[in-house]
């Protein structure tokens, strides 16, 4: 079996379904912390962009033309690649992240698993890999965050992940009542 196409179609799907978080929301919901660690949606698309830049392109000599700020000042350590500054708009930001993925789809598309990468900020003695541990690694982090988003979509609105159409409000309910009350057995 080609692991390689396999790989892909998850993190396109992945990638879908993380946009699909952002649908009819307010820029005010897009932007929003609702957990303490300040996990918002449209920072978490922002730090998926960067996440694709640097292991999909310049960690295997395919650098992207644009550079990203939070990159460039060294803020991405604090943090800025997890939250939109108000001068980065919704579009702005969903641009750049699918600018970001088609830049990783033609790297996926034209280079082999085993083609050698060095990540710039890995420690010395484990910066050389390939870009099947770093499609790996993509693959793993945008399904991580899509699951933040899945429970920060929750939160704001009620709409949940992809088994949110299993039952209706009631069958919800009904199922949180029962974990509740397991869960209170323990007190």
């Amino acid at each position: 079996m080609d692991l390689k196409p396999v790989l892909h179609e998850y993190l396109r799907a992945t990638r879908a379904l993380m946009l699909a978080k952002l649908d009819g929301l307010s820029e005010y919901d897009r932007r929003r912390p609702l957990v303490r660690s300040g996990t918002n949606l449209l920072g978490l698309v922002k730090h998926l962009a960067g996440i694709e830049y640097v292991y999909l392109g310049t960690s295997l000599g395919r650098p992207p033309e644009e550079k990203l700020a939070w990159e460039g000042d060294g803020s991405v350590w604090e943090g800025a690649d997890m939250w939109a500054l108000p001068s980065e708009t919704s579009e702005y930001l969903t641009a750049l992240y699918r600018r970001a993925c088609e830049h990783g789809d033609r790297t996926i598309a034209e280079l082999d698993l085993d083609a050698p990468a060095e990540v710039p900020h890995w420690p010395a003695e484990r910066r050389k890999t390939t870009l099947g541990v770093l499609l790996v690694r993509v693959v793993d982090e945008t399904a991580h965050h899509a699951g933040h988003a899945d429970i920060v979509r929750e939160l704001i609105d009620g709409q949940g992940g992809s088994d949110a159409d299993m039952v209706d409000e009631a069958g919800w309910r009904d199922y949180h009542t029962k974990v509740q009350q397991a869960a209170e057995t323990f007190k």
